[in-house]
């Protein structure tokens, strides 16, 4: 009985000959359904961005918000199963990572031109919010250089901290808000493509730039410039040096930052050659910090011109709420501000998460990472902190620390506050030059040397939009860099959208695979057809009448007239594999090129349309002008049929 049906199923199979088969084929293809329409799918989209779990509705509602509160609250589910070997490991990262934020982030509220004291709130309440709501567990959570760099660069545009800094620190918070709050949208309505805008080539220049920018700036603090330049272009900021160094400037402000500068790159070499050492280049500024001020108290080097911290305001973080500005004079700007924040922030911190993630062979959501790191920058704004992100040292530092999960952040979070509530008076002879040198031990990581040239070898386009990006913060300002490498990028598609290329292929000997006769000069052209392959996602206005053209001129051509009399050329198969979509420009296109290969006596058959394209050839009565017999599921379906139709010919003439 097991035979029966077997046997059967051949006898099915016997009837069908290779010509009935691809026969059949052509059929299932001109007889498929219509694809959804496209308001069905936008809805679809929208509908499974907002209600990801809408499609089980036998699950009963309780567990429906139980599993919303714990995709919102990754914690809710992971931590019922947390343990004490767990914590050990957390709390050593957590106070290993502290110790390297705290003087951090006093440097990088320095460069966002606040007070020190806002880069410390900034290491409190994000990285609490992101444990609740964040999947990553090595990301480390707080202010970065390149996101302080940013908002000072812009922010001081608008409103000059010298001159108001009440009202600068509430435009920053305001700023804050709008980067949370783009960050959340774009994470609830699946927006995650929007970083891809920034290409990787586009953040490697950018971070380049933004690295030598930020060191440009930290000469203030290292050489004790009182006065300096608001702009972040090389060629002011040197301008400003150089103007410096003809008035007043203090040595000694020199010799200590770039003395601790060179201690904390060699504990940093001294840590990467020796392992069991990893802690030592993350309590090094820490170190730092705290010799340089006793130096600094001890010899009054204050009275001598070192530049010091002087007042920290410590305690809790003040709530700020009534510190967000939203009148009509500046909300422009600041929402402006806020979405280019929004980009870089998450591009950084999802960038640096999905490394780690990987190493560690786990996935990490982009989408809810979002959605955790707008409600962290919205809360944030709200308990007088700026704009926070992942930053790639600290995870660095928090990877090597052991870290099991996100309660590293929690014990650094605590640490930092405890720091706040205590230890802030002692930060008073705190130079700057150290800060500075802190700051500058940081950006070697930004500048990726070996990921500029891996992208020269890869592409010689991405490699321009990598030098825009550079060249761009380097010589003009933050936004000209992101605006030239976006453009560049942009050109880029538009040109190889506009003007796709188009193959002719061949058949590889002894197979069935038609591929590139360029790429494989082993493949055969076929005698009396022309395949040629359109390599282009789809064929609309922007590039159908290029195609066109492009495939007239190929048959127009002497040498391929020569050749085509010879073999005598009377089918071209156009492969539509790779065109996912057409308009109706791309089907009068695809008209017309039928209409001239009919008065040059050469047949036109398509090979493989994709739905939409098919569906809509259909409904534009383009098949039935070809013919339906000249639709084809393959390539390899186009070819025997053409042969064989040639073949009947020939037979019909020698008869």
């Amino acid at each position: 009985m097991a035979t029966k049906p077997a046997e059967a199923f051949t006898m099915e199979l016997q009837p069908f000959d290779a010509a009935t088969a691809a026969s059949e084929r052509a059929k299932w293809l001109l007889s498929s359904p219509a694809p959804p329409a496209p308001w069905r799918q936008v809805y679809t989209s929208v509908k499974e961005s907002v209600l990801p779990g809408s499609k089980s509705r036998q699950q009963p509602r309780r567990s429906k918000i139980l599993v919303f509160v714990e995709g919102l609250f990754p914690i809710l589910k992971w931590g019922r199963n947390y343990k004490a070997t767990k914590f050990k490991n957390d709390l050593l990262a957590g106070l290993t990572l502290a110790s390297l934020c705290i003087p951090q982030s006093i440097g990088y509220a320095n460069l966002a031109k606040l007070d020190p004291q806002y880069g410390l709130y900034t290491s409190v309440v994000p990285p609490l919010i992101y444990a609740m709501m964040g999947s990553s567990r090595e990301l480390a959570i707080g202010p970065v250089a390149v996101v302080s760099l940013l908002l000072s660069a812009m922010v001081s545009k608008v409103v000059d901290p010298a001159a108001d800094p009440a009202l600068y620190r509430r435009i920053i918070f305001t700023v804050t808000f709008f980067t949370g709050a783009f960050q959340a949208l774009f994470g609830v309505f699946r927006l995650g493509f929007l970083i891809d805008f920034l290409s990787h080539a586009a953040v490697i220049g950018f971070m380049g730039g933004a690295a030598i920018v930020i060191g440009l700036q930290q000469l203030k603090g290292l050489l004790g410039i009182s006065h300096f330049t608001s702009k972040t272009d090389v060629i002011s900021v040197l301008g400003a040096v150089v103007e410096a160094l003809h008035h007043q400037w203090y040595p000694l402000n020199f010799v200590l930052g770039c003395s601790f500068l060179i201690f904390i790159l060699a504990t940093r070499f001294i840590g990467r050659r020796y392992k069991k050492v990893f802690w030592l280049p993350a309590v090094a500024p820490l170190f730092s910090v705290v010799l340089s001020t006793f130096i600094v108290y001890l010899t009054k080097a204050d009275k001598h011109g070192v530049k010091i911290v002087k007042h920290l305001k410590g305690g809790l973080n003040p709530v700020s709420v009534h510190q967000l500005d939203f009148g009509a004079q500046h909300v422009g700007e600041a929402a402006k501000i806020g979405l280019i924040c929004a980009l870089i922030a998450l591009t950084e911190a999802i960038a640096v998460g999905r490394s780690f993630a990987s190493i560690k062979g786990y996935h990490l959501d982009g989408n809810k990472e979002m959605v955790a790191m707008g409600c962290m920058n919205i809360v944030g704004s709200f308990t007088s902190c700026y704009t926070a992100t992942g930053s790639f040292s600290r995870t660095a530092v928090n990877f090597s620390a052991g870290c099991e999960t996100v309660v590293s952040n929690i014990v650094m979070s605590i640490t930092v506050l405890i720091s706040l509530l205590l230890f802030t008076k002692l930060l008073y002879y705190t130079p700057l030059a150290i800060l500075a040198s802190i700051i500058l031990s940081a950006l070697p990581g930004l500048i990726d040397i070996n990921g500029a040239y891996n992208i020269w070898k890869v592409d010689k386009l991405d490699f321009l939009v990598s030098l825009g990006a550079f060249f761009g913060v380097l010589f003009g300002s933050i936004e000209i860099g992101l605006l030239v490498a976006v453009g560049i990028s942009f050109g880029k598609i538009i040109l190889l959208s506009i003007k796709p290329s188009t193959e002719e292929l061949g058949r590889l000997p002894g197979t069935d695979i038609f591929c590139s006769i360029n790429q494989f000069p082993v493949a055969t052209k076929i005698p009396g057809i022309i395949i040629i392959q359109i390599n282009s996602g789809t064929l609309c206005f922007a590039n159908a009448n290029f195609i066109r053209e492009r495939i007239l001129k190929w048959l127009s051509d002497e040498n391929e007239i020569k050749e085509s009399n010879k073999a005598g050329v009377r089918v071209m198969i156009l492969d539509m594999t790779n065109v996912m979509n057409v308009d109706t420009t791309g089907i009068h296109a695809m008209e017309e090129l039928h209409k001239k290969l009919i008065s040059r006596g050469i047949e036109l058959a398509v090979a493989n349309p994709r739905w939409e394209m098919i569906s809509k050839m259909k409904a534009a009565k383009v098949v039935e002008k070809m013919g339906s017999d000249w639709i084809f599921q393959s390539v390899g379906d186009a070819v025997e049929a053409s042969l064989r139709r040639k073949m009947n010919v020939n037979g019909l003439y020698a008869c």
